[in-house]
């Protein structure tokens, strides 16, 4: 009797289990649904109720199920047409469906639901936009595309036609398909073409002189060599708008393969016969032309001592390896460079369409702040001079500080002058001869005392390597501005005087002010007569100023410099 009483028990117990494990197996657990953007939702609940979504019933339908019924009536495949060309259209409705089978299996389900189309805007138009980048074609204006040394000329590109999407009809056209519920619709883009704002006609006729800029050199051949090579490196290149041009890049490096020779450089502070040396001339008028031009400086440094054939703080140096120059076409339209050298003298100029509107001119204007003490002197050994005796080898020179201004006119008058950058330029330090040896040696022909290079007696204006940098104020026209490997500030030559032995250290003399545009016998400042070649190539682009006027009051026929700026004679 126990024994039966007992598996009957046991038989309800059992079919109590199985009963319970239905329930729960019916009832499911909440998981992240595969492909519903990883909301919980109930996985295996089957509706009881009777729940429709615009017509599909998925009453005894799991989640799951009921996803796949309402995609199979709503099938997303839309997409976007031209031409040849076909785009999908992301599901914009995917999230939606989501959304909706949340309400249903989380809460007391309706018996009657509709898919919401509603705030869609933002994502059509994201769409549109999507689709415009992928077709849509800038048009391209008729601009200097390249440079043709053969014949001297630069060559003009035909202009191009674009073609632009119309976003705000296509973002139109996919919301009504959205709330039509054609969701596989296909859309035809409405395409347009965009001319191009001149022809390549119209290029050349509005294409001028922008920016011309003119310094003078010495008489020193080996650096007006090198004068003249870096200006054919640079002469016929061609800028695109938002292309950065570097000289260095543009340049290359300079060697004896090149034709390159050995002139006077700074290298470390110390004047060194350098390769290449002279070069920053041109750099500096390019930077020159540059501003004048309304083109924007984007690397810049000043030289550690002054320059002789630009006013200090107009200068711009440059270094293999070292400092560079550059400057970014922030016109409308391709621009050309010429330069060129002849009869010591060095012009370039900018050739585009005008950057700046009619009547207003940039320059840049420099003024000395003040003078600054030389260096410490140095002091050499002597064995040949008595003890006790010193003797000046260099007698150095004082430094300067510069304040550049950018000088904006706009027809003749001058409307601002704001600070551009400052600079200081270092002096050279004086060289004292000394015997502390307590002997005197006989003195050897043809020393060693005269034999180096003294800053202050070189005629010819040092450049060079990059031989320290000091950091200056900077600002749109000469940006990055600094001190760096430099020109002689042109001091007058020292001589060379004995003297006795003093305790205190010798007060070197100062070096007469530099003048920006001080003149000799042997360099005039004026142009070439018009008998005689000009500084530049003829321009091959046709004269489109009847008056033969370009901006700045410059000939736009020939190349006659529109500044110049003669050399220090004792630089």
């Amino acid at each position: 009797m126990k024994i039966a009483v007992g598996g009957v028990i046991l038989i309800v117990a059992i079919a109590i289990i199985v009963s319970l494990m239905k329930g729960i197996q019916k009832n499911g657990s909440k998981e992240s649904e595969p492909g519903s953007s990883g909301a919980q939702t109930v996985a295996e609940t089957e509706l009881q109720k009777e729940v429709t979504v615009d017509g599909i019933n998925i009453t005894g339908m799991s989640r799951d199920e009921a996803r796949k019924a309402i995609l199979k009536d709503f099938p997303w495949a839309m997409k976007v047409t031209w031409q040849d060309k076909t785009c999908d259209v992301a599901d914009l409705m995917a999230g939606k469906v989501d959304a909706l089978l949340d309400e249903i299996y989380h809460g007391e389900p309706r018996e009657s639901y509709s898919l919401d189309t509603s705030g869609l805007e933002d994502a059509a138009k994201a769409e549109a936009a999507n689709i415009a980048a992928q077709w849509d074609k800038k048009a391209k204006n008729g601009s200097i595309s390249s440079y043709d040394a053969a014949s001297d000329k630069f060559i003009f590109a035909g202009a191009e036609t674009g073609v632009a999407v119309d976003q705000e009809k296509l973002t139109s056209d996919i919301l009504t398909a959205v709330n039509d519920r054609d969701f596989d619709a296909v859309i035809e883009a409405s395409v347009s073409t965009v001319e191009p704002e001149y022809s390549e006609e119209a290029a050349r006729q509005r294409y001028e002189k922008i920016g011309s800029f003119t310094t003078k050199t010495t008489a020193n051949q080996k650096r007006n060599t090198n004068v003249k090579l870096a200006a054919q490196a640079i002469n016929g290149t061609v800028i695109q708008p938002g292309q950065e041009f570097s000289f260095n890049d543009t340049v290359g490096q300079r060697t004896e393969a090149k034709g390159y020779q050995g002139a006077a450089a700074y290298n470390n502070g110390e004047v060194v016969e350098e390769i290449g040396g002279g070069v920053c001339q041109v750099s500096s008028t390019l930077y020159n032309a540059v501003v004048k031009a309304g083109l924007k400086t984007t690397v810049r440094r000043s030289h550690t001592y002054e320059p002789s054939y630009v006013t200090p703080g107009t200068d711009a140096t440059v270094s293999w390896g070292g400092p560079d120059y550059k400057f970014v076409n922030n016109s409308s339209a391709g621009i050309g460079i010429r330069a060129s050298y002849y009869d010591q003298t060095v012009t370039v100029s900018i050739y585009g369409i005008p950057v700046l509107e009619k009547g207003v001119s940039y320059s840049l204007k420099s003024t000395k702040l003040k003078d600054t003490d030389p260096p410490t002197p140095t002091y050499e050994e002597d064995p040949t001079l008595e003890p006790g005796v010193e003797k000046v080898k260099s007698k150095g020179s004082i430094g300067s500080q510069w304040e550049t201004r950018l000088i904006v006119t706009k027809n003749g008058e001058v409307v601002s002058q704001e600070v551009d950058h400052k600079v200081t330029y270092k002096g050279h330090a004086p060289v004292i001869l000394r015997n502390t040896s307590g002997t005197v040696a006989a003195a050897q022909p043809g020393g060693s005392s005269e034999s180096t290079i003294d800053p202050s007696q070189t005629s010819v204006a040092p450049e060079g390597a990059g031989d320290g940098l000091h950091q200056a104020e900077s600002g749109s026209a000469g940006q990055n501005s600094g001190t760096e490997s430099g020109s002689s500030a042109g001091q007058k030559p020292g001589s060379t005087e004995t003297r006795p032995s003093t305790s205190e250290k010798p007060a070197p003399t100062s070096a007469p002010e530099t003048t920006a545009a001080p003149t000799s016998a042997a360099q005039p400042t004026q142009a070439p007569s018009a008998a005689e070649p000009t500084a530049a190539p003829k321009p091959d682009l046709p004269d489109s100023n009847p008056s033969g006027q370009a901006p700045g009051g410059a000939p736009s026929g020939n190349e006659v410099p529109v500044q110049t700026i003669a050399p220090n004679p004792g630089a």
